[in-house]
C-alpha cells in the first residue's frame, strides 16, 4: 500500500492551515491527523465531483500560493 507523504505545514496554502486548525480544535486529534483527513477528503471530492468543480476547489485551496495540493487519491491501487 502506498502511503502519501504528509506535507510540511509551512507548504500548505493558508486556507488547508485554517481547514485543519478547525479540525485540530473541534476533534481533538493531532494535527498531522487532521492534515491526513482533509487530504482523503479532497482526495474523495475531486473524484466524485465534475472536472469543472474539482478545478475549482483546487483554485480556492490554493488561493495565493505557488504549491499545488496533491491529496491522496481514493481507492488509488499500488
Amino acid at each position: 500500500m502506498l502511503r502519501a507523504r504528509a506535507r510540511e505545514e509551512a507548504d500548505l496554502p493558508d486556507t488547508m492551515k485554517e481547514l485543519i486548525n478547525v479540525i485540530v480544535q473541534k476533534t481533538g486529534i493531532s494535527q498531522e491527523n487532521a492534515q491526513k483527513s482533509v487530504q482523503v477528503t479532497l482526495g474523495y471530492l475531486k473524484a466524485k465531483l465534475p472536472a469543472q468543480l474539482a478545478s475549482q476547489l483546487d483554485t480556492f485551496l490554493n488561493a495565493g500560493t505557488n504549491p499545488v495540493v496533491n491529496p491522496v487519491t481514493v481507492g488509488a491501487k499500488a
